[in-house]
């Protein structure tokens, strides 16, 4: 059983409207309502690929039994989310279908107490025992400590169980220092924790900050990736147009599948690039289309970086 966990669970909705203007009234012509937060749409697409995928995190309020009542029909999926007094936080996309940009508008999330803390982490070590491997996804609701995946990290490793860790600031700062085996920052985050805009170099820096292995998302340009078994660079075939919301989401899902499969880095990183791409092609977050999935894995470039 793969484990991701999604502190800051949330309700996604996504909008589409023909095009989107400031200071204007639009007209939605179709809108879709799911679970959501990164770990959960890596969980998705891990069940997509035919893994067996348990998610936990915070979850509560309305929109709380809207999550876990969409989860349910979640094909591959096992709930088991931690309840708060606090309501379940929403995100809202507006896809601009004229130009296919998204603008993304994503609530604060619940006040954590600290009783509601202690009792994630000891259902956590619990799921940890039967997990082949665990994803640490997106941001930390209010009240969590800003170490938490710091220690969650360490909680994985003191059992032996591969932990990714996918967040950015002082969060990634302080859990990327317990020793992750694999961190995934995109350019932006990756700047920020090291302070270099070269991503060669940043990727580095990063590495020497405790990470066994880097994964630095490029966008378009696909992944970096320091490894203690090497460096390379995954490139995709083309370029595609539609909605990013969630390809990070499903590289982290590549990349945890190829671990949990001892796949090679080289082809850990096709997979990871090319289910990417294929999820700009899908209309929600936690989906990829499969025939450009297909299609897109057999031309992923992978060099050696030196």
């Amino acid at each position: 059983m793969i484990l991701t966990v999604t502190l800051n669970t949330a309700l996604d909705i996504t909008y589409h409207v023909r095009e989107l203007r400031p200071h204007a009234s639009h007209r939605v012509t179709e809108v879709t309502e799911r679970p959501g937060g990164k770990g959960l749409n890596v969980a998705r697409v891990l069940a997509a690929l035919g893994h067996e995928v348990s998610v936990t995190g915070f979850v509560g309020g309305v929109t709380g039994q809207a999550l876990r009542d969409g989860l349910a029909h979640t094909p591959g999926v096992a709930d088991a989310l931690v309840p708060v007094s606090g309501p379940t936080r929403r995100t809202i996309a507006v896809v601009d279908t004229t130009t296919g940009d998204t603008t993304q508008l994503n609530e604060p999330g619940p006040q954590i107490s600290p009783a509601e803390w202690s009792a994630f982490q000891e259902a956590y070590e619990i799921l940890l025992r039967s997990a082949s491997a665990v994803a640490l996804c997106g941001s930390l609701p209010p009240g969590v400590p800003v170490g938490a995946y710091a220690q969650l990290v360490r909680t994985a490793r003191a059992l032996a169980v591969p932990v990714l860790l996918d967040t950015s600031g002082e969060p990634l700062r302080r859990g990327i220092a317990a020793r992750p085996d694999i961190v995934k920052p995109n350019a932006d985050e990756l700047a920020e924790l090291t302070g270099a805009h070269d991503p060669s170099q940043a990727t580095r820096d990063a590495r020497r900050r405790g990470a066994h292995t880097v994964v630095a998302s490029l966008g378009a340009r696909g992944l970096l990736a320091r490894t203690p078994d090497g460096d390379w660079r995954a490139t995709p075939p083309r370029t595609v147009r539609g909605n990013p919301t969630g390809a990070g989401d499903s590289a982290v899902a590549g990349l945890l599948s190829g671990l949990v499969e001892r796949l090679p880095w080289p082809e850990r990183l096709a997979r990871a690039v090319a289910l990417s791409a294929a999820s700009v092609l899908a209309p929600v977050a936690g989906e990829f289309d499969r025939a450009a999935y297909e299609e897109l894995l057999g031309r992923v470039g992978v060099t050696a970086e030196p």
